[in-house]
């Protein structure tokens, strides 16, 4: 193999990127899902990729694609390697690439089952950040959210919990004006503890790290206070 290239990728690319996605989708399975789209529909979606708004890379070697990645905001929104080529450090080389396009740190998501991707992300230095049980994604399989926290990983992080934090706000001011609203309802301020057990078991499994008993208790702290805040209405 010559000398391994890496570039932008250009509208003329693009039909070569789709072929390799499938090619190497397809070489994955069982470690990734079969992929829920047929290929004419794969074409025409990656056809559509706006160049001017992500950051689309090939890897070329004999100006064949062996490889791309693509990068939207501070996601790495795929990467994938040929399979006659997988083993050739074109994915390292390409991950590299991602690392200097994003030097604060960026995330992706991962199949939980896709065990040699979550390995290769693992010893590249990205992290686990959650778990999901697939139910958000079009293959309704459960997946994880990697992150390479970048140059000052604490701020990275710490950006991640504000982001959290920011829509935690904004649900607990939804949660309190359902509360509010539903008192007229039942007819005062009185509780439902097998109603508020039940919330926090299915809130564990979204949360299992937590657990419902410690789900519990932050299940009645919010409704005490979304009570307390009611009266004040």
């Amino acid at each position: 193999m010559d000398e391994l290239v890496l570039r932008p990728a250009g509208p003329a690319d693009l039909p070569d990127v789709a072929a390799l996605h499938l090619r190497a989708r397809a070489a994955a399975v069982p470690a990734m899902p079969p992929g829920v789209h047929g290929d004419d529909e794969v074409r025409a979606w990656v056809a559509g990729w706006d160049l001017a708004d992500q950051d689309v890379w090939v890897a070329e070697a004999d100006g064949v694609a062996l490889g791309y990645a693509r990068v939207h905001g501070d996601w790495l929104d795929d990467l994938y390697v040929a399979p006659e080529a997988a083993g050739a450090g074109i994915g390292s080389a390409l991950l590299d690439l991602v690392k200097g396009l994003r030097p604060a740190g960026f995330c992706l998501w991962v199949f939980e089952s896709n065990a040699p991707a979550r390995g290769f992300y693992e010893r590249r230095g990205l992290v686990d950040l959650e778990r999901t049980d697939g139910s958000a994604n079009e293959e309704r399989a459960p997946d994880i959210r990697m992150a390479w926290p970048g140059a000052d990983p604490l701020t990275f992080l710490r950006g991640l919990i504000d982001d959290v934090d920011e829509q935690l706000g904004d649900l607990l001011a939804r949660r309190a004006a359902l509360t509010r609203a539903v008192q007229p309802l039942k007819g005062g301020p009185w509780r439902d503890p097998a109603r508020e057990r039940e919330i926090a078991v299915q809130m564990a499994v979204r949360a299992p790290a937590l657990g419902a008993d410690r789900l519990g208790r932050i299940v009645d702290a919010i409704v005490t206070e979304s009570l307390d805040a009611a009266s004040d209405g």
